[in-house]
C-alpha cells in the first residue's frame, strides 16, 4: 500500500517551530495553499487548505524560509492526528501531511530572507 503526497502551493502563513520536551527536536507546522483550478466560465479557482507539518532538519529550514506567501514543494505522507479534547473530552481528528521533503520554489527575488535582510 502507498500513502504518498506531493502538493505545490503557498504558505497560508509564517511556519511556527516549537521545540518538544525533553528531547528538544523540532517541529514546524504552517498551512499550505493549493489552486484548484476550476473551467473558466465559473471564474474562480477553489483553494485546498493542508496542514504541513514537519520534523528536525526539515523543520528548521522551513521555520527560518517559510513565510506568509512562500511558494513550495511538499512530498510526505498523510497522517490522521486524534486526540483527546480537555474542554469537550470528545475524541478529535485532523489530517495532516507529514512532509518528509520541502522546496523552495519561484524566482530567488520571491524568496523570503531570514530576519528580512534582502538576498
Amino acid at each position: 500500500m502507498v500513502n504518498s503526497v506531493v502538493l505545490v502551493g503557498r504558505a497560508g502563513r509564517d511556519a511556527e517551530i516549537k521545540y518538544l520536551e525533553p528531547s528538544g527536536t523540532p517541529k514546524t507546522t504552517f498551512n499550505l495553499a493549493v489552486d484548484r483550478p476550476v473551467k473558466r466560465t465559473e471564474g474562480v479557482d477553489t483553494t485546498d487548505w493542508f496542514r504541513i507539518e514537519l520534523w528536525e532538519k526539515q523543520a528548521q529550514v522551513a521555520a527560518d524560509y517559510v513565510r506568509k506567501g512562500t511558494l513550495v514543494g511538499i512530498q510526505g505522507r498523510l497522517e490522521i492526528q486524534k486526540w483527546k479534547d480537555q474542554n469537550t473530552g470528545q475524541w478529535r481528528e485532523m489530517p495532516v501531511v507529514r512532509a518528509t521533503n520541502l522546496r523552495l520554489l519561484g524566482k530567488r527575488d520571491d524568496r523570503v530572507e531570514p530576519d528580512g535582510a534582502a538576498g
